[in-house]
């Protein structure tokens, strides 16, 4: 890990985050030449913005706590859910002490969370009301928790990938993220693009939350599949692996965006802060953002 005076403070490695995830061409999100109906690319700047001082704070509060903060100032710049997943992922990593990385300082910030916590997230997630939420069988949101904030979500972590982070100690960022940007810094020319490699490789090893929950598991395990034949056919060092992305993005947005892999892009966002925060990536940046 860098020296602290290296690595940007947690707000800007949050801010950053979620502005690169954002505005990085990716399938079937919205970035800075695509938007969607019913969310903009500016929504997410404005979250962006609205979060970075809640998670600044969060080594001053309990987790819960700062989950509601950040979600209720994001509801007061924009009217749609447009990073409930990445607040809940980017918190518990808000929480770490400095010094520590990321991978060491997590579980113990997991390990102590409460009842108190899963109260104010659930409140949270009651004010997104987030796209396909069903009912779970038990430690329904709808209901007053009775378990921790970590213990709740490994109940989920079988449907959500999100949730599956705490109960894993978020393998899939810190492990599978981070290792699929940092083959990525080496095989692309632009940080753009190894955002991209990022998306690709982890949708095309997990079929994405949200589109199961919006279409089922068999529509995002065909997403799944689509990304990985995009990546099978040498993206991005061939123009037939361009042509294989243009068509995903395009199947991506078909049935009104409904197949937009909205979990795969928190997971993205919540990468690249880790990649900052431990100083994988410095600022000013050394790969230029897009060479295209």
């Amino acid at each position: 890990m860098a020296d602290n005076a290296d690595i940007p403070s947690i707000a800007l490695c949050a801010q950053t985050a979620c502005i690169w995830e954002a505005t990085a061409r990716k399938p079937g999100n919205v970035h800075r030449y695509r938007d969607f109906d019913d969310t903009s690319y500016v929504d997410f700047l404005l979250s962006a913005a609205a979060i970075a001082p809640a998670l600044e704070d969060a080594a001053t509060r309990p987790l819960g706590a700062t989950i509601l903060a950040a979600v209720q100032a994001t509801r007061r710049v924009v009217r749609g859910n447009t990073n409930l997943g990445i607040v809940l992922l980017l918190a518990p990593f808000a929480m770490v002490p400095r010094q520590t990385p990321l991978a060491e300082g997590v579980a113990p910030v997991l390990n102590r969370t409460t009842v108190d916590d899963a109260r104010a997230t659930y409140e949270a997630i009651r004010l997104v009301s987030p796209g396909g939420l069903g009912q779970a069988p038990e430690q329904d949101v709808r209901e007053e928790p009775t378990a921790t904030l970590t213990q709740v979500m490994a109940l989920a972590a079988d449907r959500d990938l999100v949730a599956r982070q705490y109960a894993n100690g978020f393998r899939e960022v810190l492990k599978g993220g981070l290792n699929a940007l940092q083959r990525g810094m080496h095989a692309c020319d632009s940080l753009e693009d190894a955002i991209i490699m990022v998306h690709l490789q982890l949708l095309a090893l997990l079929p994405d939350s949200l589109i199961v929950r919006k279409r089922g598991a068999a529509v995002a395990h065909t997403a799944s599949k689509l990304s990985g034949e995009v990546l099978a056919a040498g993206w991005p060092s061939s123009q037939v692996s361009w042509d294989a992305l243009a068509d995903l993005d395009s199947w991506l947005r078909a049935d009104g965006n409904a197949r937009n892999p909205g979990t795969t892009a928190d997971l993205v966002t919540a990468t690249l802060f880790a990649a900052l925060r431990d100083g994988m990536i410095r600022l000013p940046l050394v790969l230029p953002w897009s060479v295209r």
